[in-house]
């Protein structure tokens, strides 16, 4: 058992009878009454997220969790299958398990966290940033670089993403995959 001083971001305890990885979470300390923990909690099941506040020193039941590499290989509809790097077994993942499957390329390098009771893959994280090349794109007009404007652009993925007005269809571009949002242009 772990109390509320152990929450950290990406673990994984039970909660209400499924399981949940913490994305979030802030310790709070009013002026007046007890300390408490606000958390976002994501269920590894469903991947619903909920909002859940704990008090100081609550006893929480923490999931014992690996972490493997494991290199994305494609999907077929609703499943995303993925080989392991060390003994190149495959496992199969429904969309839900994933956080951002709009902006995974094939080949790409992801930390899949196992269940150790059971084997259950529990959550996908991947890198915090990827790089993608622009599909699509509205072309910039020149001179309006005066304020922060963005189009919507398409990347090789699929995904939609805000750039500033000066990326091209072609140019590769990183983006944060917590948010999905762009980064930066990145030189060949």
């Amino acid at each position: 058992m772990a109390s509320t001083s152990d929450i950290r971001n990406g673990l994984c305890i039970k909660y209400n009878n499924d399981i949940y990885k913490i994305i979030e979470f802030l310790h709070v300390k009013p002026g007046k009454g007890p300390a408490f923990v606000r958390t976002k909690l994501k269920s590894v099941t469903t991947g619903k997220v909920l909002d859940n506040t704990f008090s100081a020193g609550h006893k929480i039941e923490e999931i014992r969790v690996e972490t493997h590499k494991f290199q994305y290989l494609y999907n077929d509809g609703e499943f995303y299958h993925f080989m392991n790097e060390a003994d190149y077994t495959q496992i199969r993942l429904l969309e839900s398990a994933l956080d951002r499957p709009d902006l995974m390329k094939e080949g790409e390098i992801v930390t899949i966290q196992i269940n150790t009771e059971d084997n259950m893959p529990l959550s996908v994280d991947m890198p915090a940033t990827v790089i993608l090349e622009v599909t699509h794109t509205e072309p910039g007009v020149k001179g309006n670089t005066a304020t922060n404007a963005t189009k919507p652009a398409t990347v090789e993925t699929g995904a939609e993403v805000n750039v500033p007005l000066f990326i091209n269809e072609g140019d590769k571009i990183k983006i944060e995959t917590d948010k999905g949002t762009y980064k930066e242009r990145v030189k060949e």
